[in-house]
């Protein structure tokens, strides 16, 4: 097998569970049956031995050509050569019906070619082995031990098992001739002893789905391509039963080649997924906010130990598992320890509190308003904050140096006071208000008094600090500042002198060891993001286009963007990664907005 770059993938799911798909035609990284449950296949992290599934042209070592089927999320992998094109489809049904799985379909275009599988699964982050038992039109694959799902790989020609425990098949194909395969929880019922029916059933009905999902969006401007690619990447991520929404879809991926900054995403954070909910919102899609709300109403405890909130949950709000490094994964590019599990959970984010507030507030703004006890309960979450806001803490990112009051912290703490004030008024909500006000005027008149450094002539990373945070690009876009504010106008400046190289944009500079971390990280597309709308809205909005315009240049080929980038524009980190994509679609909707003329929004 052929190990791919991150960025050389495509992604499939069916928002309980997605697969990596690479350029050679491979499926190297899956879990199953949920998006948090074991992998199956983590080929990625190292070689075959941790489970991969290919199909293509047999002994394949060429890299095809990879783009989705128009406004779905259904991949075509295309193979080109003097003797044949063949196409490789792979999608994840997205129907009514009970099976849960991803479905492969090979088809020879012109001339013909012989074709090979190799399904080769590795259960439980390949701790666990399995056997390999014959059934009607396939195999069953079925761990050897625990309670891990079986699964049954169905095809419409002959499957056999080698010495290897994989499930294999070889076979010719001529120009129209096509093979399918189902990989997953199948259900006999649906498949009803016809595959090549149901696999043609499924797609036309996963297609459907997808483009009816993507007509849905209110963006019709100059990136509409991307801003949709990047909608679809979100509501792949999103969960279909519990309306949560993930960071990314993978664990293990590196922040830089070689290093050890490789953590599992495969949650839900509270910052990354109400951020979500304003990128959706921003294009109409309000249910999708809902739908969060509803889940993040059940996870107020207000006698918790940190907080009423905890910074990450998994999909069904239960705590995320304790960080837990996989010794036996060599890592991608031999970046390691591979970990599961996030020990960033036991953090205290005070940051959370305000993309919490501002997700709620925007999804009453534009869809139902917040239910009483709701409202009622989250007064006092920020009953709470008003306590608290001044601690320090571990902040946006993370860091593992010890806590420190972050400004990010602090601003987004002013963000929850203000969209509470808002919503209350704007939903005639119960009150009394007045000591929410005392607590966002408290918290702006700090940030002003103990975070601008003169000297310097930018707000800081953190009280005392003398450097900056490209967190803090966000502070007109949550219009805490105004942008023609002699300090906001200067902290841009100076944060593009120190943190930003051509389209790279470094999230802080970890030379004081504030992260409490070794090694280096690559740019953060993010926060290159944010500097985009930054200096739109601070009226710089050609240096803003041409940037976007760089930036978009990074994608993957099939529009698809990872957490940070290197030097040479390769991809890091999880793949995809939600912060990315949401980023992008908030930066091409204002900017699209200006280049069009049409005035900014009234504040409400």
């Amino acid at each position: 097998m052929t190990v791919a770059a991150i960025g050389e993938h495509g992604v499939i799911g069916n928002m309980r569970s997605a697969a990596l798909v690479s350029a050679f035609g491979e499926i190297d990284f899956f879990c199953f049956p949920d998006f948090d449950s074991p992998s199956v296949f983590a080929s990625l992290l190292d070689g075959g031995r941790a489970g991969c599934f290919s199909l293509g042209p047999e002994a394949n070592e060429q890299k095809g050509r990879q783009f989705y089927l128009p406004d779905t999320n259904v991949l075509l992998t295309r193979f080109l050569s003097e003797a044949a094109v063949i196409e490789v489809c792979d999608f994840m049904p997205v129907s009514g019906t009970r099976s849960h799985c991803i479905v492969r379909q090979v088809t020879v275009v012109r001339g013909e070619a012989n074709i090979e599988l190799c399904c080769r699964p590795a259960f439980d982050y390949a701790r666990t082995g399995h056997r390999i038992e014959p059934c009607s039109h396939g195999v069953v694959l079925a761990p050897s031990q625990g309670d891990l799902s079986a699964m049954r790989l169905l095809g419409t020609v002959p499957l056999q098992s080698d010495e290897g425990g994989a499930a294999t098949a070889h076979f010719l194909l001529r120009a129209g001739e096509c093979a399918s395969f189902v990989l997953g929880l199948v259900v006999e019922d649906d498949i009803g002893g016809d595959i090549a029916s149901y696999v043609e059933s499924e797609l036309r009905e996963t297609c459907d789905y997808w483009r009816k999902w993507a007509a849905r969006s209110q963006y019709k401007g100059r990136w509409r391509e991307m801003v949709t690619r990047s909608a679809l990447a979100l509501k792949l991520l999103t969960s279909n039963k519990h309306g949560a929404i993930l960071a990314a879809a993978t664990f293990g991926l590196p922040e830089t080649a070689g290093g050890s900054r490789n953590w599992d995403y495969r949650y839900v954070w509270m910052r990354d997924a109400s951020f979500a909910v304003y990128a959706f919102t921003r294009l109409g899609y309000v249910d999708e906010g809902q739908q969060f709300e509803r889940w993040l109403k059940d996870r107020i405890n207000l006698d918790g130990e940190r907080g009423p909130f905890q910074p990450m949950y998994r999909l069904d709000g239960s705590e995320t598992p304790e960080e837990t490094r996989l010794e036996h994964f060599a890592g991608y590019l031999d970046s390691s320890p591979v970990l599961i599990g996030n020990s960033a959970s036991t953090q205290l984010q005070l940051d959370i509190y305000g993309a919490m507030l501002d997700a709620v507030y925007l999804t009453s703004k534009y869809g139902d308003g917040i239910p009483y006890e709701a409202w009622f309960r989250m007064k006092k979450a920020l009953r709470w904050l008003e306590l608290h806001w001044r601690d320090p803490d571990e902040g946006i990112w993370e860091v593992r140096g010890g806590r420190k009051e972050f400004l990010h912290s602090r601003l987004m703490c002013w963000v929850a006071f203000d969209r509470a004030i808002r919503l209350g008024e704007r939903r005639s909500l119960a009150g009394p208000f007045d000591w929410l006000r005392k607590c966002r005027d408290d918290v702006m008149n700090d940030i002003h008094k103990n975070f601008w450094n003169t000297e310097l002539g930018a707000f800081v990373q953190y009280k005392g600090a003398n450097q900056v945070d490209a967190s803090t690009l966000l502070m007109p876009l949550l219009r805490f500042i105004s942008v023609n504010d002699p300090r906001w106008l200067s902290t841009l400046k100076v944060i593009e002198q120190k943190l930003v190289t051509d389209t790279m944009v470094m999230r802080y500079s970890a030379e004081d060891g504030v992260d409490g971390l070794t090694g280096a990280e690559g740019s953060f597309l993010a926060c290159a993001f944010w500097l985009v709308e930054a200096k739109a809205r601070s009226h710089q909005v050609e240096e803003a286009r041409v940037l976007f315009e760089k930036l978009l240049n990074y994608a993957n080929p099939v529009g698809l963007y990872g957490e940070e980038m290197n030097a040479t524009g390769e991809h890091l980190g999880n793949f995809p990664q939600a912060l990315s994509h949401l980023a992008l679609i908030s930066a091409a909707t204002y900017l699209d907005r200006c280049l069009g003329g049409a005035p900014d929004t009234p504040w409400r």
